[in-house]
């Protein structure tokens, strides 16, 4: 379904409602294994984190994001990019205060029929401090095919 581009371009801007992440030791080790990676000393979490904290921690799911975007269907999404920033190490039992939102929505109409919405999410971890710890670029395709 080809959703009217207004609707999708008014979602630049969208805040996501914000909340609060801590990697867990627990947590970190089994990310860590699960990459086939040693653990990082000093209570370093794994920069791998950046998958999944930022949309859980920001108060969003998956789903919502595909509800956001309109998909048509799971199998209708695919990731163009995730760009991780880290101005300092992520830790181990540090909380983290998130805030973020949608940043860009672009249309394109490929000459192979489809339409293609990418939107962009951009989500903020920050420290007891309040500096910027860690940024998460994540900007997802949205395929829509004409009825």
């Amino acid at each position: 379904m080809i959703v009217p581009q207004r609707e999708l371009e008014a979602l630049v801007g969208h805040a996501f409602p914000g909340g609060r992440y801590r990697i867990a030791h627990w947590e970190n080790f089994l990310l860590t294994e699960a990459t086939g990676a040693e653990p990082l000393p000093d209570g370093l979490a794994h920069p791998a984190h950046l998958f999944h904290a930022p949309i859980h921690g920001v108060g969003i799911s998956i789903a919502e994001l595909f509800e956001l975007g309109r998909a048509d269907s799971d199998a209708s999404v695919t990731i163009d990019y995730y760009d991780w920033e880290y101005p300092q190490p992520l830790r181990e039992e540090q909380e983290y205060d998130l805030s973020g939102g949608i940043v860009e929505h672009e249309r394109r109409v490929l000459e192979s029929g489809p339409t293609v919405d990418s939107l962009t999410f951009r989500i903020e971890l920050r420290d007891p401090a309040d500096l910027l710890a860690a940024r998460s670029t994540i900007r997802w395709h949205f395929w829509r095919f004409a009825e």
